[in-house]
């Protein structure tokens, strides 16, 4: 009997590791290449992305449990979509859990070569309001900021629960971006928690992030209300 990786080359496959055909099936969804709801079968995911059953499989079962498709026992699997009401809930938990995270990293007291990154999507973002709007750029600056923020905080348990939920609202940001009010405010927002953390201000550094945070779930569920949708 072949070695998986042998048998995949002589079906004229490059053998591929989980985490690389995960990572890129995980994009793929968030991209909305697989839209919410659709239906994909295991053999179309590895012909797609030239890879074999067995890290497709995996990437499945990965995928599944950070909500993001739901395994169909002999149908493939389905892409999750999410409602309004899942929309509500995923931005209760990040009103929860980022303030904390911006807490933790406040009283630390980092200096600004420590928060290069956050300083860098703070710059990005404003240089994608100038002129005339670029609303790709802005969300990508946003993204990094967001993901940063969780990747500093100190607590690698926190910050994994932030990004999960993060990935899975990832489409319906994407979805909306368009529909928004032009984001100065919050773009401001991110600049002043930025100060604040390095203020070592951890009360208004909390303050100001769950303010912000709240108004934005409260201007997405306006939006996602106002145009009738029901499915993202």
């Amino acid at each position: 009997m072949q070695p998986a990786g042998t048998q995949a080359e002589a079906n004229g496959r490059t053998p591929r590791s989980t985490d690389a055909v995960y990572a890129q099936l995980k994009q793929h969804i968030l991209d909305n290449h697989y839209p919410p709801g659709a239906q994909i079968l295991e053999s179309e995911v590895a012909a797609e992305l030239n890879a074999s059953r067995t890290p497709v499989r995996e990437a499945f079962v990965r995928l599944q449990q950070e909500g993001l498709l739901e395994i169909v026992p002999r149908h493939g699997v389905r892409i999750s979509a999410l409602s309004p009401d899942d929309m509500r809930e995923i931005y209760e938990v990040l009103m929860s859990l980022e303030p904390t995270a911006v807490e933790l990293l406040a009283t630390r007291k980092p200096d600004r070569a420590e928060l290069a990154s956050l300083i860098a999507s703070c710059d990005a973002m404003e240089a994608a309001l100038e002129g005339e709007p670029d609303l790709q750029a802005w969300a990508q600056a946003d993204e990094a900021f967001h993901l940063n923020l969780a990747r500093l905080c100190g607590n690698k348990r926190l910050a994994a629960m932030i990004m999960q939920v993060w990935d899975q609202a990832h489409r319906a940001r994407m979805y909306t971006l368009s529909l928004r009010p032009l984001p100065v405010k919050s773009t401001a927002e991110h600049r002043a928690v930025v100060e604040a953390i390095l203020a070592g201000d951890r009360e208004r550094a909390r303050e100001i992030y769950h303010a912000h945070r709240e108004r934005g779930g409260s201007e997405l569920t306006t939006i996602i209300q106002r145009h009738g949708i029901q499915r993202l």
